[in-house]
């Protein structure tokens, strides 16, 4: 299967390209480790900038069950959702709507969402008709043929949403390969293979499962998954992390691997140590945290000192370039009195010991799942309560937000878990979305209380929440494209679009002078 015919969209914006993807400085779990033999946890967070004054361009597939169960008011909320899609979408964007049943129906090519495009695409919507079986492998199939067959792919990136409320009635959508596509599912109602959804989602790059009840509406969850593409900012983001030592005879790090807790490719190389993370796009806003448990050997000094253990650097496409930044390399106390008492540790080391807290949480919601799969919903309850005891010793620096969300989304599942009949329903979604969520660092929608539980959610899905809301009140009343969104939020904040490079620059003269000064320092005795 081969389409080939995508359409050739306007030129994206083009601005600097500097620094749109930051590395911070690592924190670790401890103040300071021994001497003698030791281990911490360190954290590495990439941030990107909060600007969308240069964006990629969207291509984007969406996959749309038409199986007779989608009737009534299924079928009328997806179409609803998909009008708020197109209206958002500008003509750097492309669409291309696929549709599915016993068999699936490619019903466009990647069209650029000109204000023409928007009636075209529209008529498409409307004129579905909801009949047939759940063939969910044809048309995530279809998709990516549509996404394979791209003529024009530079500066632009390829994404498949997903929408299914049923149990696919022929292959198995499991056996597609997205590549390095994203593919971000949908599981419509109680009836929905929120499982399979939820892998096929896990197996792609990047993307993430999302949950509608019965009876809730669909402009929300697709609301939030645009406020994301359209401020996709850049491409490929990949960290690599490299054991260092000012002494390469004598190193002070024994050993490095990446903690649990995320579901991102990493690889390492056991001869050199190196680790590789390779993470996919980057929203605007959105942040990405790698946990490192770092093995420390037993030091020769007797004095305190900091020692190197490794060297950073991150890499990511934007407008078609690759951006190899500046590698920074990562140091550590060591001294013979390290610090014991737990109560005193820098606010640094708290959010180190939040974030691990955060990565058990998600594990211990995996753990509560497969118990209640099994349908042992007393222990799977019991699991969850432990963990919103484990929230108890958490203490963070700006205050109770994360820890609020935690615990909110723990006493929904609880509740979820009332009865099996109730969990199948509603808590299986529900859990495997936050764990999707959790394990990407991305926002996926929960079902019912959207506001509720915001984890990872951007100021642009912030934003997009309250125009779907509004949108659902009133369909026909005017809605602002992605462009007019992002002149808003350039004339709140002016210097937005600037600072990114600006920071970038700083950052490389402050490592410049550092350089400078080793130099020019004169020898240790």
């Amino acid at each position: 299967m081969a389409f080939n015919d995508d359409e050739m969209p306007p030129a994206s914006k083009v601005g600097s390209t500097k620094g749109l993807v930051t590395i911070n400085q690592p924190t670790y779990s401890k103040d300071a480790v021994a001497l003698m033999a030791d281990e911490v946890t360190a954290v590495v967070e990439l941030t990107a900038t909060s600007s969308t004054a240069v964006r990629e361009g969207l291509d984007l597939v969406a996959v749309l069950d038409v199986s007779g169960s989608m009737q009534g008011h299924k079928l009328q909320s997806m179409k609803k959702a998909m009008h708020f899609v197109i209206m958002k979408l500008t003509p750097v964007d492309r669409l291309s709507i696929v549709s599915f049943s016993n068999s699936a129906t490619r019903h466009c090519p990647l069209l650029s969402v000109t204000q023409g495009a928007q009636a075209e695409l529209k008529g498409i919507i409307d004129g579905l008709v909801a009949r047939g079986g759940t063939n969910i492998k044809a048309g995530l199939d279809t998709a990516l043929a549509v996404i394979a067959g791209r003529v024009t792919t530079k500066a632009r990136t390829p994404n498949v949403f997903l929408m299914s409320d049923g149990q696919q009635s022929a292959g198995d959508a499991r056996q597609a390969d997205p590549g390095s596509v994203a593919v971000y599912t949908f599981g419509f109602g109680k009836d929905a293979d929120h499982a399979l959804l939820s892998d096929v989602a896990r197996k792609s790059t990047g993307g993430t499962f999302s949950t509608v009840p019965d009876g809730g509406n669909v402009s929300a969850p697709f609301s939030q998954l645009l406020g994301g593409l359209l401020t996709i900012v850049a491409q490929d983001v990949q960290l690599t992390l490299t054991p260092q030592a000012e002494d390469p005879s004598e190193p002070d790090l024994k050993d490095m691997d990446v903690a649990d807790g995320t579901d991102y490719t990493h690889t390492k190389d056991n001869a050199t140590g190196l680790i590789t993370i390779k993470f996919g796009t980057l929203f605007s806003g959105e942040t990405r945290k790698v946990a490192v448990n770092l093995t420390l050997r037993d030091s020769k000094l007797m004095a305190e000192y900091d020692a190197k253990l490794a060297e950073a650097q991150h890499s990511y496409t934007v407008q078609g370039g690759l951006q190899k930044q500046t590698p920074q390399d990562f140091f550590i106390k060591r001294t013979p009195n390290p610090p014991t008492d737990p109560d005193a540790v820098s606010g640094k080391a708290r959010a180190v010991l939040a974030e691990m807290a955060r990565r058990q949480h998600a594990g211990a919601i995996g753990e509560a799942r497969k118990m209640a799969d099994g349908r042992n919903l007393e222990e799977a309850r019991y699991k969850l309560s432990d963990a919103q005891n484990a929230l108890e010793d958490v203490v963070l620096n700006d205050g109770e937000k994360l820890v609020g969300m935690l615990r909110a989304e723990l006493q929904q599942l609880l509740d979820l878990m009332e009865t099996q009949e109730l969990y199948e329903a509603e808590g299986r979604p529900y859990a495997l979305a936050s764990e999707t969520s959790h394990g990407r660092q991305r926002y996926a929608a929960r079902g019912g209380d959207m506001d509720a539980v915001r984890l990872f959610a951007t100021p642009r899905m912030d934003t997009y929440l309250e125009q779907a809301k509004k949108f659902e009140e009133d369909p026909t009343a005017p809605l602002p494209s992605a462009d007019e969104d992002a002149k808003e939020e350039m004339a709140a904040n002016p210097l937005a679009a600037i600072s990114a490079p600006i920071a970038f620059y700083i950052r490389a003269a402050i490592q410049a002078l550092q350089e400078i000064e080793k130099l020019v320092a004169p020898p240790t005795k």
